[in-house]
């Protein structure tokens, strides 16, 4: 507890509550218009994190994820168009409920259950990261390795597409790991002759060109869409009393649902909003109402996709695994600041870890004033021309890359995973299962080399060690369940009668 005060002490300092609030009003901003994600915007800015403090360096990013999350609101409501993934259920109410001249009361909805649901995840996330961090220290080689393959299955597993898509997408993640010195050989392997790939494929220019080049591309091929909006009005922003009793229960069951799932290597925000609005409209009494417009839908969609946020941070902190997209990225931003996520990041960089669990909190905070505040220039962002922003976002893009190493070759390198990004993506290939083999491959190769030394060589440990053998079983159900529901809907299916 002391931990956490000192780090709420800390952020009350002029310049950890100066970069709270910038990365809030950045995120807010951000994800407030279509197109521009979170994740784009961390990856952009992690060159520039390299010359700051570390501790500067993560307020300033936390406070961009808890503030993305909540800006894409916005443009769900005002545009049917969400600034963030994690909105894409916010759209299907509070657009209708905006159209139908209501959309001070929309946003007022999703800000509030944003903010309840943000407390919610981040309670667990101040109670259960100390404890589990303490737990995961006692894991050895193996258990590790395992914990990184159940991460790596259960994304490609529950995420977006296939289960073959996304295992190929965390394939390929694997490979890209692989150039440059095998640290256990010492010898240089896949380099094909490039001495720049000595040390691999650095993961900034590579994270950049994914999330960052790939969205420009995407939306100069989008750029001409037209989109329907709605006209903005205040009246309804602020709830009273009697709507807060009203949906206690559905922020309470959807925030909860939110940071379970949250907490689930590498799904995030995104599945949460969906399981929680799905939950919401089967236990309704009115599901009918559901995608007309209704309070409900709102609440459920906000709350689980900003609870998601503090469930997301726990596997962060506490092993090292990153529970959605943008926690892949604060991994390679504490990497590039020698920090070394996991287990011990309480041992060695406490103050890291409780600067983080503080910041989610304080941010959270921060973003309810603000957008409550500042809701109608915010609004107005959802305006601004994409032919205005997309060349200002590649010439940093550029910058912030060459900066980095003071090497050509690393745009290069950014520019052509630009291109991955963008064909993975129109090919329905998810992004996410691929950062997480590219941050967690070289972790779990460690971890197995380490484990088959000491056991001479043997593979029996990872299933004769009883929390080995535990991941490697969710693992395995993992893999099988989608082949299992697959084969058992097409036993289901009536099959088709011949033509008289």
């Amino acid at each position: 507890m002391s931990g956490l005060v000192d780090g709420l002490a800390y952020l009350l300092s002029p310049w950890p509550c100066f970069f709270m609030l910038l990365g809030t009003v950045l995120g807010i901003s951000v994800g407030s218009i279509p197109g521009l994600t979170g994740s784009m915007l961390i990856a952009l800015l992690l060159p520039l994190t390299f010359y700051m403090d570390s501790l500067h360096a993560i307020v300033l990013l936390v406070s961009i994820y808890t503030g993305a999350v909540s800006g894409g609101l916005i443009s769900a409501t005002l545009l049917r168009m969400p600034g963030t993934p994690a909105a894409v259920m916010t759209t299907l109410d509070g657009f209708p409920m905006a159209h139908a001249g209501r959309p001070g009361r929309a946003l007022g909805i999703g800000i509030t259950a944003s903010f309840v649901g943000g407390l919610i995840g981040w309670a667990f996330l101040a109670t259960l990261a100390p404890p589990l961090s303490r737990l995961a220290v006692q894991f050895g080689p193996f258990e590790y390795f395992s914990m990184v393959l159940m991460a790596l299955v259960l994304i490609a597993s529950v995420g977006s597409g296939s289960l073959l898509r996304g295992l190929f997408s965390g394939f390929l993640g694997v490979l890209v790991s692989l150039p440059g010195l095998d640290q256990s050989a010492g010898t240089m392997r896949l380099t094909f002759g490039f001495t720049e790939l000595t040390g691999g494929f650095h993961v900034l220019p590579v994270l950049i060109g994914l999330f960052a080049v790939s969205q420009v591309l995407n939306d100069v091929v989008w750029i001409e869409r037209r989109v329907e909006r709605v006209a903005f009005s205040l009246q309804g922003l602020f709830l009273s009393l009697h709507d807060w009793t009203a949906q206690a229960g559905n922020l309470l069951r959807s925030s909860l649902i939110g940071t379970w799932i949250g907490i689930l290597p590498g799904i995030g925000p995104n599945v949460g909003s969906v399981v929680a609005y799905t939950a919401a409209r089967t236990l309704s009494k009115t599901p009918e109402r559901f995608g007309t417009g209704t309070e409900e839908g709102i609440v459920a969609a906000e709350a689980s996709n900003n609870a998601a946020v503090g469930g997301s941070l726990i596997p962060l902190i506490t092993m090292g695994i990153p529970g959605s997209v943008i926690d892949a990225l604060l991994i390679g931003a504490l990497i590039i600041h020698d920090i070394q996520p996991g287990p011990l990041l309480f041992i060695n960089n406490a103050d890291m870890a409780y600067t983080m669990i503080a910041v989610c909190l304080v941010s959270n905070i921060a973003m309810y004033a603000i957008m409550l505040t500042a809701v109608r220039p915010l609004a107005a962002l959802v305006h601004v021309p994409k032919a205005v922003l997309l060349p200002i976002i590649m010439v940093c893009c550029v910058t912030g890359v060459f900066a980095f190493n003071n090497r050509i070759f690393d745009v290069g390198v950014m520019l052509a995973f630009g291109v991955v990004g963008f064909v993975l993506e129109r090919a329905g290939i998810p992004l996410a299962p691929f950062v997480i083999g590219l941050i967690l491959a070289p972790i779990a190769e460690h971890h197995l080399r380490s484990g088959l030394m000491l056991s001479a060589g043997s593979w029996w440990p990872l299933v004769t060690r009883p929390v080995s053998a535990g991941l490697m079983a969710v693992s395995l159900a993992c893999l099988v369940w989608p082949i299992v529901r697959t084969a058992r809907r097409r036993f289901a299916e009536p099959a088709p009668t011949a033509p008289p």
